[in-house]
């Protein structure tokens, strides 16, 4: 489905990170060969993919991207690509944020002087590092109106998490949440939502304590779920899950830069954004993650459980007007309703197992799904 941008509009460009896991082909544990996957994906990503802090993880990335449809491309691309390089070397990528198979505890870290630093700063927290997200980057330039602009994301950042729970098993049992990845991550010092800030020098002060206090090795492990990128003049959303499908990363992208540019017209306005109740916010992060898509959420504004379901569609309709003008409503909706059939990848990957008990049943359709087509292209399947 084509998207069509409004004329005139001024919408920003987008770009998306994706984490992946390398596993045995024929296992289906997760295995430490993320140098290998890289070196032969880069003949056709080139700086588009790259390591992360363990050997487990390899890092597709995408160019900024104007429509919804050059990104879609680029992610489906990067995702061929590394399934196709792990693939040559007898392994596969999944797309889950937590492993399924495999002892990943502690993670083989990657060797290097900031690892090092990492390591005697964070110590026993690398032990759960064995997570993969997607990181979405909408670009706002101006650094005091992106501050702004993230005060009024961080209300609906459980939203955005429960939408792409796909993290439920953890050392190879069903932890009974949707997104462990979240439950992991939340222990580290500097993670879930930022503060409320009014400017990026408050912002810039805020990081200068925190690297004061040792409670960040440098400015690239500003692990906020919402930060401004150390690197690009953008607005970063990291809190979600890697989700199963390229389709699922590229309608989420679309949605966190709706909610970008309606926050920005707030912020125009002269609105600085909405202080929701901490102990509230944090009780929507747990129950975004306990639940995902299948349960309820908490509304942060009043504290009442409403279905997870329905906290999603009022997202929608509050960014609508951006979504059209982006052209990606159709996109957005198609997202949503497939979700409310499915189910999201957590329910997803538990229907995979229940069918025959199988923890191998999940990986197999994880790969399937993650870059569908590449491994029956390579066998000659396919025409």
């Amino acid at each position: 489905m084509a998207t069509e941008q409004r004329p005139g509009s001024t919408v920003p460009r987008i770009g998306v990170e994706e984490e992946f896991f390398v596993v045995d082909a024929d296992r289906g544990e997760v295995v430490p060969a993320a140098a290998t996957v890289i070196d032969r994906a880069r003949p056709a990503l080139g700086a588009r993919v790259g390591g992360e802090i363990t050997k487990l993880h390899v890092e597709a990335r995408t160019d900024p991207c104007r429509s919804l449809d050059e990104l879609g491309a680029q992610l489906a691309e990067g995702r061929r690509a590394v399934q196709s390089a792990a693939s040559s070397a007898g392994l596969r990528v999944i797309a889950s944020a937590s492993p399924v198979l495999g002892n990943a505890v502690p993670p083989p870290i990657t060797e290097g002087p900031r690892q090092d630093r990492g390591n005697a700063t964070f110590r026993g927290l690398h032990d759960e590092l064995a997570i993969c997200a997607v990181h979405v980057h909408v670009e706002e330039p101006d650094r005091d109106r992106a501050v702004l602009i993230g005060n009024h994301l961080r209300p609906h950042l459980p939203v955005l998490l429960a939408l792409t729970a796909n993290s439920p098993y953890w050392c190879e049992r069903d932890t009974g949440y949707a997104s462990w990845r979240s439950v992991t991550w939340g222990r580290w010092p500097v993670a879930g939502p930022p503060p409320f800030l009014t400017s990026a020098q408050q912002y810039d002060d805020h990081i200068a304590m925190l690297i004061e206090a040792g409670a960040l090795v440098d400015h690239g492990t500003i692990f906020w779920d919402l930060r401004l990128s150390a690197n690009h003049p953008t607005v970063e959303v990291r809190v979600t899950d890697v989700p199963v499908t390229a389709a699922e990363s590229a309608a989420l992208a679309a949605l966190v830069r709706a909610l970008v540019m309606v926050a920005g017209q707030a912020v125009d306005s002269g609105d600085e954004g909405p202080r929701p109740v901490p102990e509230l916010l944090r009780l929507a992060y747990w129950r975004a993650a306990r639940d995902g898509m299948a349960g309820h959420g908490v509304d942060v504004a009043t504290g009442r459980l409403l279905p997870a379901a329905a906290l999603a569609d009022r997202l929608v309709r509050l960014v609508r007007p951006a979504l059209e003008e982006a052209g990606d409503q159709q996109r957005v909706e198609d997202w949503l309703a497939r979700l409310g059939t499915d189910g999201d990848g957590a329910t997803r990957q538990r229907a995979a197992a229940a069918a025959r008990g199988r923890l191998t049943d999940v990986v197999d359709e994880i790969v399937a799904q993650t870059a569908p087509g590449v491994l029956a292209e390579q066998e000659g399947t396919l025409t």
